[in-house]
C-alpha cells in the first residue's frame, strides 16, 4: 500500500443473488456444498454489482462517486466500511472509518437523541470522553436542541440524517463515508454540510461521498468518478 493512500481497492468485484431467489430443492443445496466456488462466473440468478473496480484515495482527498441508481456507488462505500465484503479483489483501509451510509443506521428507535449520540458515537469508535466533550456541538450542528430528549422513532428521516452526519463529523475518524447527505434537509442545512465538508478536507480528513448533485460535488471534491453498471467509466 502506498504510504499516502488511506484507501486502496484493487480489482474489486462484488456479486449478489437476485432478491427472492431460492434453490429449487434440498438436493441442490447439498450438491452446492461440495462444488468449488465459481468466483469469476455467475451462478443462477446472480449478478455483478461491481466489476473490476480499482480506486486509490490519498490522505486529505475528497472523492465523489456519481452515477445512476443501482450503479454500485453505495456498494463501494459498504465495502470500504466492511459492512459487506468483496467477492474478489483486495481491499486495504488505513485508519478509522465513520460511515454515514443508511438513514438511521446505528440508531435505536426507542432511545432518545441523547442516548443515541452515545451509542452511535461508540459504534464509530468515539470514546465516552470524546462524545461528552463534543455533545453540545453535535446537537447544535444538527439543529436538534429542542428534540434531544425525544425518542428517535419520532424523528423525521431528515432529522436522523442530520444527527448521524453531525456525530460522524465530530469523530476523530480519518475516513468519512457519506451517501446522499447533500440531498437531505433544507437548502441552508445542505449549504452548512457543504461548508463543513470543505473545512474537513482542508484539515486532511479523507472523504468518499456519493451524491446525485454533480454541481455541489464539484464544489467539494478533488475529483469525481462516474460509475455505471458496476464499473468505472472514464
Amino acid at each position: 500500500m502506498s504510504s499516502n493512500n488511506l484507501i486502496e481497492l484493487n480489482d474489486i468485484s462484488k456479486k449478489y443473488t437476485l432478491k427472492g431467489y431460492f434453490h429449487n430443492s434440498i438436493r441442490e443445496d447439498i450438491s452446492n456444498i461440495f462444488k468449488k466456488p465459481q468466483i469469476d462466473s455467475l451462478g443462477t440468478n446472480e449478478f455483478w454489482a461491481l466489476k473490476n473496480i480499482n480506486l486509490n484515495v490519498k490522505e486529505g482527498e475528497c472523492v465523489g462517486l456519481y452515477g445512476p441508481n443501482g450503479s454500485g456507488k453505495t456498494t463501494i462505500l459498504k465495502i470500504i466500511a466492511s459492512v459487506t465484503y468483496a467477492t474478489k479483489g483486495e481491499v486495504t483501509v488505513k485508519g478509522r472509518v465513520a460511515p454515514l451510509i443508511a438513514v438511521g443506521a446505528g440508531f435505536h428507535k426507542d432511545l432518545t437523541g441523547r442516548e443515541n449520540i452515545f451509542m452511535n458515537g461508540a459504534i464509530i469508535g468515539m470514546k465516552i470522553s470524546e462524545i461528552k466533550d463534543n455533545f453540545d456541538s453535535i446537537i447544535e450542528f444538527a439543529e436538534l436542541q429542542k428534540f434531544v430528549d425525544m425518542p428517535i422513532k419520532r424523528y423525521s428521516s431528515g432529522m436522523r440524517v442530520r444527527l448521524g452526519f453531525s456525530i460522524a463529523i465530530h469523530s476523530k475518524a480519518e475516513i468519512l463515508l457519506i451517501d446522499e447527505i447533500l440531498a437531505v434537509g433544507d437548502k441552508s442545512f445542505r449549504n452548512k454540510c457543504s461548508d463543513k465538508l470543505r473545512e474537513l478536507v482542508r484539515s486532511d480528513k479523507t472523504i468518499v461521498m456519493v451524491s446525485h448533485d454533480i454541481n455541489r460535488m464539484k464544489e467539494i471534491t478533488n475529483r469525481i468518478i462516474y460509475i455505471e453498471k458496476g464499473q468505472f467509466v472514464s
